[in-house]
């Protein structure tokens, strides 16, 4: 078993990966920018060490430092959270080196589904449905032909994406190339690589997601799904598990495919497998080889704590439950907290001169700021999350309207009100809201 974890991670992430190791007996070692001196998890955790100055570049993406770090504190496994290293190959195979333990999947399988387009060929030999577009990689020369073959509108998406980032969308044949170039330009400036491929571009998607778990013993299990379809920017802002439009039949069958597919690949570890789905009928979009923002949904209908398994399966453990343990109650809905002005969206950092979170029955808030804590300007403004369980959706949005009511924090701007605002809204109440339903109405405001 893991003896001591060294959490490569700020924020509420690595308050929630050290509260597991508590509960697990694990000792922890908090790494810290000096913007992060006074972050909640370095003054819980058992070890701190400072790892560099706020520029992330410097400390949390900063692997030597990170590396020596674990030397000096004799941590013998690292948990990366999400963001940052969380899916970077060669930090896993770095740590390997040093037998460090990685919790995460193999160094292997982060590359194969970093890669969007290798990604794609892989889940399409697996049996899992694809959206139709281009084999792989499209040039100027050859992209035409194939939008046409694929159909229009056509988006043009980066084999290295994520986050939206190298995603444009080409209406017609005129504007084909402009966008591609677009695309590419953008992609290149942001992940270092301009490869590009096609997608057919789906108008009125939901973004669905499974996650999955898998053991080095042939375990392999499906947690249920989470509808992520409440966007900005391709930005999640609220998510919600079960689906309130997904037919029972289509859950059983999706989780039956995608576990079929992470067996096929000897999979290790958590991952999601995000799809779009229009017209009852799935099609996948991308892994994530971590684990994810909105996981609590999950924990909460499932009464699963996704990050134990975790340390249990990077241990060389097996799961401690088979699919068939697994029993899905309730419905779970999460908001997320940014530190931003609700209506233009810019960050509010500053300090925060009173903090309440809500709490009671089914209500959860997963965050590491605090009274008197000062958020920096350097990292991403998401301060907290708001997790609710309920019996049915319904009475999951009556605790939710409390809960946000309840919540307080001073001295910043955050979004509460945001999402205050939108439960209201009859398309949220109803579930009958797509990925592009939150930009329309945040236009029309």
């Amino acid at each position: 078993m893991i003896k001591k974890l060294l959490i490569a991670n700020r924020g509420e992430i690595a308050l929630r990966i050290h509260r597991a190791c508590q509960e697990m007996g694990i000792a922890t070692v908090a790494v810290h920018s000096t913007a992060d001196s006074e972050a909640m998890h370095v003054r819980l955790a058992d070890e701190s060490v400072c790892i560099g100055p706020p520029n992330a570049a410097q400390s949390y993406l900063n692997i030597p430092a990170i590396l020596a770090a674990c030397e000096i504190t004799d941590a013998d496994a690292v948990h990366p959270g999400y963001g940052f290293l969380s899916e970077n190959a060669g930090f896993a195979e770095i740590l390997e080196a040093h037998d460090i333990i990685f919790v995460g999947p193999k160094a292997q399988h982060i590359r194969d589904m970093g890669d969007k387009i290798a990604a794609k060929q892989l889940m399409r030999a697996a049996g899992v449905p694809v959206v139709p577009g281009s084999d792989g990689a499209v040039t100027n020369d050859d992209a035409p032909a194939i939008a046409e073959k694929i159909g229009y509108p056509v988006l043009c998406k980066a084999a290295a994406g994520g986050g939206g980032r190298g995603m444009k969308v080409a209406e017609t044949a005129e504007t084909l190339l402009e966008t591609l170039a677009t695309a590419r330009a953008e992609a290149r400036a942001a992940f270092g690589d301009d490869a590009m491929y096609l997608e057919k571009y789906l108008g009125t998607p939901r973004h669905i997601e499974v996650q999955v778990m898998a053991d080095a013993h042939g375990g392999v299990v499906h947690l249920g799904e989470r509808d992520c379809s409440l966007q900005r920017r391709h930005q999640k802002v609220l998510e919600e598990s079960p689906s309130p439009i997904l037919p029972m039949e289509q859950r059983e069958q999706i989780g039956a495919i995608v576990t079929k597919a992470i067996s096929t690949f000897g999979y290790l570890g958590a991952g999601t497998i995000e799809f779009l789905y229009q017209d009852g009928q799935f099609y996948f979009i991308e892994m994530n080889t971590r684990l994810q923002v909105e996981h609590p949904v999950t924990e909460m209908v499932t009464n699963i704590d996704l990050v134990r398994e975790q340390l249990r399966v990077a241990s060389g453990l097996p799961l401690s439950f088979a699919q068939s343990d697994i029993a899905f109650s309730g419905h779970a809905i999460e908001c997320r907290i940014n530190a931003e002005d609700p209506r233009s969206f810019a960050p509010s950092p500053g300090r925060i001169t009173q903090f309440h979170p809500p709490g009671g029955l089914g209500v959860r808030v997963d965050s590491a700021v605090y009274a008197g804590y000062t958020i920096p300007p350097y990292y991403d403004s998401m301060i907290g999350k708001l997790i609710v369980h309920g019996r049915d959706r319904q009475e999951c949005i009556m605790r939710l309207r409390r809960s946000l009511r309840e919540f307080v924090v001073d001295g910043i701007k955050t979004t509460i009100s945001l999402h205050q605002d939108l439960i209201e809204q009859p398309d949220f109440q109803s579930g009958s809201y797509d990925i592009h339903w939150l930009e329309k109405y945040l236009a029309g405001q």
